[in-house]
């Protein structure tokens, strides 16, 4: 909704980076000279390959449907060879590593006989077993279920199937384990980070998660799109690891993707809150740095070995970036990405092998209780709890949409116990934040008045029917202003939108990795031929782990932090955010499905009639939070 870039914008920034830090080269090398040799062979390898090639019984399955589709085919590299289980929904296949390992992710290769509902687990010992992604609404193809930010160490892998898409068994070409052995802890000189987790403030998206900086390597070429953090487009961003023990630290390697730091700090921590700066670059090396600027095409990453001065001693370890690279392109001039690291690693002395990632969040106890709620039949807009939203003043003109919001009782009041938010049309009769516009419109919002973490919010609302008119429902986060982080880092909840259609709406979530047009969203169409311009209630009850919308009671979407996390991109819904209403004209949305651009964007001539003939408008009858107590 409203806070979104431009899709427009969007579109030319994501050209930009994919020729910057998606760029192909030679084949990937690992040059560890300072790493052990198994860990340099280990680098970014399948582990469950190995671990067949060396161990053929390594492989168990509940079943399999014939014996030419033996449970080791899924594991022999051929991707024209498959596993094809007994036909049951509870059928397995498994896999012993033949060591204990920090799993980053696991890929499934399916054959059309897919799993619609299936979990995968790990166990240190064959017999307990702990799951770490769940799928319940699988389509097959290929699937990479990431681990992060999650402890998965084990021995041993499975996948435990639910229930089958088809009448026949579960069917896999490859079923592929990465990761590789924690550094333990060490008397002598070694890196403590390796295979250690990390984290950051933000990452760009579930590929691109700090767990890849210490997975033991990187591409000799220092270019290519291999196993690397990438943060979000901010300089104020951060990695750092768990080296699980007090350490003696003395050197600090960082190999860079092109869209290296020029101004960073190093710094040490023991509880991972107070930070100690231990090096930063000189005032000639960051000048240096900041000069070298080249094309998407022509960078490369660099490696910097940062020698102490002293040694420092502490568990944790961070890069800490001032300053982000910048790169020539025609448009823009000058562009920069966030920072790009394939490798963190820290010599030294101490550390442990049970350095673990923290349990993520459960889901809440108590029942719920009404925290917020407005009916409408005060006289007036209760300012008390919501604010009206300026074009200009609270915000700026967002995603192409042809009207100014404003603070008028023609565009926003309270109207028969509803709430009412009316588009008018005047041609060149509003300036407002820099432009004129045609159309005037409402939204308030509850920022600063209620904002809120987790619970159940509803709205009933009754909706206007027409090309390109675009009524919504949402939430956003309350740190949205903060320079940053901004959108999407602060994450969207869209409960509901509308864009003129009669017949249907659309949830979606939006955060680093997901957002715009790549949202994690969903549309409904209402049963039994209801529309959109009669009442129904909107619903989202956000937990720690789950968002699950709702129309009428109808559940529509259900998305799990644990799926968004493992394919998509971080989980950015742990912090407060607060209730948006709105009325927008046109933009990015309508447009994309409308295809009109004129006479404006998203909003043909028939939807700018009805505009000028009053009473395009939505209503709402209420809006209610209600929290666990």
């Amino acid at each position: 909704m409203p806070s979104r870039t431009p899709r427009t914008l969007l579109t030319a920034l994501a050209t930009v980076a994919s020729v910057a830090l998606l760029s192909t080269g030679p084949a990937l090398a690992a040059p560890v000279p300072q790493a052990t040799a198994t860990a340099a062979a280990a680098w970014d390898a399948d582990r469950a390959a190995a671990a067949y090639a060396a161990n053929p019984a390594a492989v168990t399955a509940s079943g399999s449907e014939n014996g030419g589709t033996a449970p080791g085919l899924a594991f022999d590299g051929n991707a024209s060879t498959r596993w094809s289980s007994n036909f049951a929904d509870d059928a397995w296949i498994r896999l012993d590593l033949g060591t204990t390992l920090r799993i980053d992710r696991v890929v499934l290769d399916w054959e059309t006989a897919y799993g619609k509902r299936y979990v995968l687990e790990v166990s240190k010992n064959g017999t307990d077993w702990a799951p770490f992604y769940t799928e319940t609404a699988g389509t097959g193809g290929s699937v990479t279920a990431h681990t992060y930010p999650q402890e998965v160490t084990g021995r041993y892998v499975r996948m435990r199937g639910v229930e089958r898409a088809t009448p026949y068994g579960y069917s896999l070409y490859s079923f592929k384990v990465y990761g590789g052995e924690p550094a333990p802890a060490s008397t002598t000189r070694t890196n403590l980070a390796l295979n250690h987790p990390a984290y950051s403030n933000f990452y760009q998206h579930a590929g691109n998660s700090p767990a890849f900086v210490t997975d033991g390597g990187w591409p000799a070429n220092f270019k290519d799109d291999a196993s690397r953090w990438s943060s979000d487009w901010n300089a104020d961003r951060w990695v750092s690891v768990d080296l699980g023990a007090t350490s003696r630290i003395d050197t600090v390697d960082l190999y860079w993707e092109a869209a290296y730091a020029v101004d960073y700090q190093i710094q040490v921590s023991d509880d991972n809150r107070t930070w100690r700066t231990v090096h930063q670059p000189t005032a000639a090396e960051i000048a240096a740095r900041r000069a070298d600027v080249k094309s998407p095409g022509d960078a490369t990453g660099r490696h910097d070995t940062v020698t102490l001065s002293q040694p420092a001693t502490g568990r944790y370890v961070r890069m800490l970036g001032k300053e982000r690279r910048s790169f020539y392109n025609p448009a823009p001039a000058t562009a920069q990405f966030g920072y790009s690291l394939y490798e963190f690693q820290v010599w030294g002395t101490g550390g442990s092998a049970s350095a673990a990632y923290p349990a993520l969040p459960g889901e809440q106890s108590g029942t719920y209780q009404t925290a917020f709620f407005d009916d409408f039949t005060t006289a007036a807009l209760d300012r008390s709890k919501w604010r009206v939203v300026r074009t200009g003043t609270e915000m700026g003109s967002v995603n192409g949409e042809s009207q100014a919001y404003v603070d008028s009782t023609d565009n926003v009041r309270t109207e028969n116990g509803n709430l009412v938010l009316r588009a008018k049309y005047c041609k060149g009769c509003t300036r407002a934040g820099g432009g004129t516009y045609d159309f005037t419109s409402g939204r308030v919002d509850t920022n600063t008045r209620f904002d809120f973490t987790y619970g159940r919010v509803s709205a009933r609302m009754k909706l206007p029917v027409g090309d390109g008119f675009w009524p919504a429902f949402w939430l956003l986060g309350s740190n949205v202003d903060d320079p940053s982080v901004s959108w999407p880092a602060s994450g969207e909840t869209d409960i509901m939108e509308n864009i003129g259609y009669s017949d249907w709406t659309s949830s979606a979530l939006h955060g680093p990795g997901y957002s715009a047009d790549g949202n994690i969203g969903a549309r409904q169409t209402y049963p039994g031929g209801g529309t959109a311009d009669h009442w129904h209630t909107y619903a989202v009850e956000w937990t720690p782990t789950t968002m699950r919308f709702t129309v009428d009671d109808r559940l529509v979407q259900e998305t799990t932090r644990n799926k968004l996390e493992s394919t998509r991109g971080q989980w950015v819904y742990d912090h407060n955010q607060y209730v948006i209403l709105n009325l927008a004209l046109g933009g990015a949305y309508p447009a994309g499905w409308n295809q009109v651009t004129s006479p404006y964007w998203g909003l043909p001539q028939t939807s700018v009639d009805k505009v000028a003939a009053g009473g395009v408008q939505a209503e709402v009858d209420w809006v209610r939070v209600e929290q666990k107590k």
